[in-house]
């Protein structure tokens, strides 16, 4: 996929703040364009939220090559969320918000009608595999989608936790994709 130079320099920029490791930029790009594949069946309009967004991988990669979709970028870290939104500022992302909250309190107010379920929600990095699927499936909404970095090796989700959680496997890969039942 090609992306433009700024969406590059704003993501080498939060890499030098240190949210994301030290892997090189364009790999770290071209692991979060999975998510863009994995999102690409996605109708638009649909509602994506980022889950710990931190420096704006993947979701900044995602809401640049689907324009057409409605993003939130979500970390409880203010030093992250000032960031993206000076980010999202200068990459002229109008689809994009970003939200400084912990995901308990957006699951809660989900779950209580304060804020309403996302149609697909992403993870790179969010927390323990089973943390992470339990609080996607908590945002997102029955027939929605779930993207989530997978591991190098080995399966993090056995059929038996899908079906506790409420999701199905549906594509495999560098990201795994849940359909939530």
């Amino acid at each position: 996929m090609h992306h433009s130079p700024i969406l590059l320099e704003t993501l080498r920029d939060a890499q030098r703040f240190g949210f994301f490791g030290e892997r090189p930029i364009e790999d770290a790009v071209a692991h979060a364009d999975h998510f863009v594949a994995a999102t690409s069946h996605v109708v638009s309009g649909a509602r994506l939220l980022d889950l710990g967004s931190g420096g704006g991988l993947p979701g900044l990669v995602v809401a640049e090559a689907r324009r057409d979709l409605h993003v939130v970028l979500l970390d409880r870290r203010r030093k992250r969320t000032d960031f993206l939104e000076r980010a999202v500022r200068r990459l002229d992302f109008d689809h994009v918000e970003v939200w400084a909250r912990d995901a308990v309190e957006v699951v809660r107010s989900i779950r209580t009608g304060g804020d309403e379920a996302f149609d697909v929600v992403t993870a790179r990095g969010f927390g323990p595999p089973d943390l992470t699927l339990r609080t996607a499936v908590a945002c997102c909404v029955p027939g929605g989608w779930i993207v989530i970095s997978e591991p190098p090796t080995g399966d993090r989700w056995s059929a038996e936790r899908c079906a506790e959680l409420g999701v199905t496997v549906d594509d495999r890969g560098p990201v795994i994709r849940f359909r939530r039942i």
